[in-house]
């Protein structure tokens, strides 16, 4: 198992003009849970992750009930909150609901992608496997979720994609929590494809590498349990 650490106090200026403080404390605070700088069942204090990301008090306890509300953080009576504790079988459950979602916002991203959003999701996509390459956790999931945002734009489904984001949130922390050498190449080729094929116009193709994706997260996950 693989762990990546990052550093909250740099990354906090990123995308610093075009995100609210609470923004950027949720983006810091879900990267260090789902990369388990945060492990599972770690103690959180607000003056702590205040000090460690440099971002006030207020915005981070604002972060804090949004994790919360998607089910990464939960208040435990006596101890506050916590990391929520990652359980084997909500990650199959979640991919059976992410699987239909995620190909309707592939092909209808597809069906509605723009010039702009065609040449952005290139560039992001060859950026993230370059990134991957190289073995750059950190970076990775800054551009696959920069890819995100543009085809959650292209798609303007917002019902489904509240819902996709939360479990993508799951989906990484269990993939963080057992991926070995390799992975994060292979990974970053199957979201690579589906930047490819939305960008392509074609709702087919994106449907297709959507349900490739899926299926490649299926088999990664029977894999890290022994059930392969």
């Amino acid at each position: 198992m693989t762990k990546t650490k990052v550093s909250p106090k740099k990354n906090a200026s990123i995308n610093a003009e075009t995100e609210s403080l609470a923004d950027q404390a949720y983006r810091i605070l879900e990267e260090m849970i789902v990369t388990l700088v945060l492990p599972p069942s770690a103690s959180l204090s607000e003056s702590i992750l205040s000090a460690k990301t440099g971002i006030g008090r207020t915005p981070i306890r604002e972060a804090l009930k949004r994790l919360e509300h998607q089910g990464l953080v939960t208040s435990i009576p006596r101890k506050g909150l916590i990391v929520r504790d990652m359980k084997v079988e909500d990650q199959f459950a979640l991919l059976e609901v992410l699987r239909p979602l995620d190909r309707l916002i592939a092909a209808k991203a597809a069906r509605r992608v723009n010039t702009p959003q065609c040449e952005s999701l290139k560039l992001c996509a060859e950026s993230m496997v370059q990134a991957a390459t190289a073995g750059d956790l950190h970076r990775f999931l800054h551009f696959d979720q920069e890819c995100d945002r543009i085809i959650y734009e292209a798609a303007r489904n917002t019902f489904a994609i509240d819902i996709v984001t939360s479990l993508y949130s799951h989906s990484r922390r269990f993939w963080c929590s057992f991926q070995r050498q390799g992975d994060l190449v292979r990974l970053a080729s199957f979201h690579a494809d589906v930047m490819k094929a939305v960008a392509d116009g074609s709702e087919k193709k994106a449907a297709t590498a959507s349900d490739a994706l899926i299926d490649y997260l299926e088999s990664f996950s029977k894999a890290a349990v022994g059930l392969d």
